[in-house]
């Protein structure tokens, strides 16, 4: 006969190896991942990538807006006059607009990537220096006022956009 003393032991033990998590072993990453992440920790690569997509961006909201815009005179143009109007202000608007974003994506990248180097730290003050980079480099032509507000105003947004994707805890 065998003793209950013993039973309940060999019960709790065995429901203490269930509770217990299984421990997954560590996988190692291989030569071809640590090389997309060496080639993507590139701060060129990563500026230029950004300022590609930021113009495709910047096409496909260009050619949307385009298209809502409407002649002054539109009552007195014939259809065919509205629609040559309207694909010339679609090109026009979607040039405009890819030529921006494609600039802002890659000074944006360019700035947080750098800064993000030389401070060997990844927070929400590399995007606020890079908001300021960006918006005081876009609105420079306009003069000093005009890049200190480009930068107040793009790095509050850049950092608000943060804080919303909640990327830094």
């Amino acid at each position: 006969m065998s003793d209950p003393a013993t039973e309940s032991n060999d019960a709790q033990s065995s429901s203490e190896e269930v509770k217990k998590p299984q421990i997954e072993p560590i996988r190692m990453p291989t030569v071809e991942e640590i090389r997309g992440q060496d080639i993507w920790n590139n701060c060129a690569v990563r500026s230029v990538v950004s300022g590609v997509m930021g113009g495709g961006l910047g096409l496909f909201m260009g050619m949307f807006l385009g298209a809502l815009d409407n002649p002054i005179m539109q009552e007195e143009m014939t259809t065919r006059q509205q629609i040559v109007y309207q694909a010339k202000q679609m090109g026009r608007r979607s040039w405009s607009s890819c030529k921006t974003f494609a600039v802002m994506g890659f000074v944006f990248s360019a700035a947080e990537c750098t800064v993000e180097k030389v401070r060997a730290k990844h927070d929400i003050t590399n995007t606020a220096v890079a908001g300021c980079v960006t918006g005081g480099a876009l609105s420079a032509r306009g003069g000093p006022k005009a890049a200190c507000m480009g930068c107040a105003g793009f790095a509050t947004f850049s950092v608000l956009i943060e804080k919303f994707l909640d990327r830094y805890h």
